[in-house]
């Protein structure tokens, strides 16, 4: 059986938008297939003296509206069709939000957690060395992803800075504060995500008590996003991570449950015994278990394809807010909807990383550094306006919120696009 790349389903999204929003031809050509693709060697002198090259990627998708923008991954599945794909998403994600960026992401295919720290720091620095003329604050900007942190991107900011001979704080985002880097950098993909949740759940839960929800993903923005949304006063009633979960139907106490998953670094420590453990009692359960809860809200915060044809007829949530890039696809987006099933797409949901990212490239180019509740009203303020903007492009054209926030992005690159010129202009001088 043939598998649908990651890229051939980002690209069917686009085709359903285009259904609902004229663009010209120029536009449609430009998006057709990434701008560039680079595929490089990154050789690492071992602890033990040995020499390992690992292959590496940076795509730059599309730059209509500015420089490229998107983070680097470390994981052992890391391909040219997954960075494509991501790097496309990140054209529409900084689109939705109305960010003068384009798309870009980047890759190594390695197993972070196989390498010690100082072959970690060996392999952030000669990355940048295979791409250093491949990026740069006006052309691409790099920041975090699955398994890079602000420690590695401060590896790469400086050895960035050691190739160009002069400090260059705003090619990386995602730095540390002491680099140069933005207050809630941090937690800023859940704070986004949060403040989704927060202005478009009301449009669909009507319910009397607090909204039940459950995390697929309890990394750092699972786990944030949980935490806020407990402190809200919603009821997480079940988390996970590559291990398994657990499930509360009276709701999990989520500062207890992050407290023992940060000490032993795995959920698994929650199946103990003492106080901390005994708070709620709970069950175990896996990722897949945890996807067919009956729950009003679902928040895949994991890796791709979490939810397939395979899986959507048994997701028990009302609506799904996606914090992982690309967790469903399009046939299971397909399923939801005729099931009745909301969902706010990654594009939207998981745009406040992108958005800090953002914040701190113009604080590096200004020298001027705001405050943590300066950044987060700022966050807050054009999360809500898209969030709102999405919700009533779906309403208006009778759309998915996916295929909303498609059109929403598709107009603002096609008008980018086409005041570069386009056929109808051409045509128009003869």
């Amino acid at each position: 059986m043939v598998t649908e790349s990651l890229f051939e389903a980002s690209s069917e999204r686009l085709a359903r938008a285009l259904a609902h929003v004229a663009v010209s031809d120029d536009t449609l050509e430009r998006l057709r297939l990434p701008k560039s693709v680079l595929k490089v060697s990154v050789p690492v002198r071992m602890d033990d003296g040995s020499l390992r090259t690992f292959p590496g990627y940076r795509v730059r998708y599309d730059d209509s509206r500015g420089p490229c923008k998107g983070g680097v991954r470390y994981h052992p599945d890391v391909n040219v069709d997954e960075v494509q794909s991501l790097a496309f998403w990140m054209t529409f994600k900084c689109a939705v939000l109305d960010l003068p960026f384009g798309g870009g992401k980047g890759g190594v295919t390695v197993d972070p957690k196989q390498l010690s720290q100082l072959e970690l720091e060996r392999l952030s620095r000669r990355y940048i060395d295979a791409i250093a003329d491949f990026i740069g604050p006006d052309v691409d900007v790099l920041a975090p992803d699955v398994y890079t942190n602000q420690l590695v991107m401060g590896w790469m900011m400086d050895q960035y800075s050691t190739i160009r001979r002069q400090i260059s704080p705003a090619v990386i985002t995602g730095k540390p504060l002491s680099m140069g880097g933005s207050r809630g950098r941090d937690t800023a993909t859940a704070d986004g995500a949060f403040d989704v949740i927060e202005t478009l759940l009301p449009k669909r839960y009507r319910g009397d008590g607090p909204p039940t929800v459950a995390v697929q993903g309890f990394g750092n923005a699972g786990a944030t996003l949980a935490s806020l949304l407990f402190d809200a006063g919603y009821r997480v009633v079940a988390v996970s991570d590559s291990k398994g979960g657990i499930h509360a139907p009276e709701g999990l106490h989520i500062p207890s449950v992050r407290k023992v998953k940060e000490e032993a670094a795995e959920l698994e420590a929650v199946y103990c015994d003492g106080s901390v453990c005994d708070l709620v009692e709970h069950e175990r359960l896996d990722a897949g278990e945890l996807l067919e809860l009956d729950v009003d809200v679902l928040v895949p915060a994991a890796l791709e394809n979490a939810v397939t044809e395979a899986n959507a007829g048994a997701v028990g949530a009302k609506v799904v807010f996606e914090v992982a890039n690309g967790p469903l696809t399009p046939q299971a987006d397909d399923i939801l909807a005729d099931r009745g099933v909301w969902v706010v797409p990654d594009i939207l949901t998981n745009a406040g990383g992108v958005t800090v990212s953002y914040f701190e490239w113009v604080q590096n180019r200004a020298g001027l550094y705001w405050s943590a509740d300066e950044v987060r009203g700022r966050l807050r303020d054009r999360m809500t306006a898209q969030a709102e903007r999405v919700w009533t492009i779906a309403e208006d054209g009778d759309m998915t919120l996916r295929t909303a926030a498609y059109v929403h992005a598709l107009r603002r690159l096609g008008e980018a696009i086409d005041a570069k010129g386009s056929a109808e202009t051409f045509r128009a001088r003869r």
